[in-house]
């Protein structure tokens, strides 16, 4: 309804139109939610979420807040000279990341083509090809569980840049968390539930060895065989089907013991090999790779490594890959012939980053559902 009048305010201090004229301009058949008592029925506010935000505050504030984080992350690498590309969502090998795709079939070209899980491989075409600096902030489809941290479809920023290393892109992580916390907060301390992350002070940073051993006890690289390592997990109450990798079981004892811990900014430094094939190895132990994932709030915010530029070695690493799929591993790198062919004209040493947005934003305003951050998630059926 649109209404022509006087406004002024009662005894009550409510602002009222004295109305003079009206006219409708819009159809509302269905009744809104209760105005004091707002929407509370999760189900509904996640399947509705345009009711969702006529009722509730905290869900457009967090709307705005997404919006925030994602200027500042852009504003962050304009100012460092990188320079923003878009990549195919489409694409005949989903590579990039160990995840299982979703496909669609193109009509007209009469062949299947693959959603995106990841962003790397065509931004590291593109340092190939002589842009030093590049980043990409886009969707990927990663055909998985949906849990309180995971959603099959979501937000992911990359970003390479040629001649630096893991380390460098370690201290740039840093910098731009803080940077984009500060801008959109106000503030370096993030509230979440009871506790208090604090970004402003010294980040922790150890070793993937060192962690595990820490929290259970385990040297993994003394038990360089997949059964061990399937045994050691379910040992632990990790559960571990006969087909995954070694790998695949030690990922699930670092999930289950070490990731709850890790509370505040924590960097994981140096990875075992087989985790990471996409990854330079150290040059001082062949056995991990240079490679770090940044955790907070018991999650994974960021992972970055040195790109792998040796077109002999990638190949090889990822025709492991293949080999392990094949015994039945679905989530580890496919090969992809078109970035093998293009790192052999020739690569520069070169940094990647990956970050979730929806990561950084539950981060950015302490929420524990992925759900509350995306505002239209992917949901079960009704009663499922």
């Amino acid at each position: 309804v649109e209404a022509r009048g006087r406004l002024f305010r009662t005894r009550s201090e409510e602002i009222t139109v004295a109305v003079r004229s009206w006219r409708m301009i819009g159809k509302a058949l269905r009744p809104l939610p209760e105005k004091w008592h707002g929407l509370s029925d999760v189900e509904t506010r996640y399947r509705q979420r345009e009711l969702d935000l006529i009722a509730n505050e905290r869900s457009r504030e967090i709307a705005r807040t997404r919006a925030a984080v994602v200027a500042s992350v852009r504003r962050f690498f304009d100012g460092r000279g990188f320079m923003e590309v878009e990549t195919p969502v489409l694409q005949e090998e989903a590579g990039g990341a160990a995840a299982r795709p979703f496909y669609t079939h193109h009509g007209a070209l009469d062949r299947d083509l693959a959603l995106r899980i990841s962003l790397e491989l065509h931004l590291k075409r593109l340092v190939i090809g002589g842009f030093d600096k590049v980043f990409e902030i886009g969707r990927v489809f990663r055909n998985e569980g949906i849990s309180h941290r995971h959603n099959p479809e979501f937000t992911l920023l990359e970003s390479y840049e040629a001649y630096a290393d893991y380390h460098d892109v370690a201290r740039m992580v840093e910098d731009l968390v803080r940077t984009v916390v500060r801008d959109v907060t106000g503030s370096l301390e993030v509230p979440y539930g009871e506790q208090v992350v604090d970004l402003g002070g010294e980040w922790r940073r150890t070793t993937y060895r060192e962690a595990l051993l820490e929290h259970t006890g385990i040297d993994y690289l003394q038990h360089p065989e997949p059964e061990q390592m399937r045994t050691l997990a379910r040992d632990r109450g990790v559960a571990v089907d006969d087909g995954p990798s070694w790998g695949t079981a030690l990922d699930g004892l670092m999930a289950a013991y070490v990731e709850p811990h890790l509370v505040q900014p924590t960097f994981i430094f140096d990875y075992p090999a087989e985790l990471s094939p996409l990854a330079k190895r150290k040059r001082d132990d062949p056995r991990l790779v240079e490679r770090f994932e940044l955790f907070a709030l018991g999650y994974e915010l960021a992972n970055a490594y040195s790109e792998q530029n040796d077109p002999v070695e990638q190949r090889r690493r990822l025709q492991e890959q293949t080999a392990m799929a094949s015994e039945g591993d679905e989530e580890v790198e496919v090969a992809d012939e078109a970035f093998i062919r293009a790192l052999e004209y020739g690569m520069p040493p070169a940094g990647g980053l990956g970050i979730g947005i929806e990561r950084l934003v539950m981060l950015v305003t302490g929420e524990h559902s992925i759900r509350e951050v995306i505002l239209f998630p992917t949901m079960r059926e009704p009663g499922g």
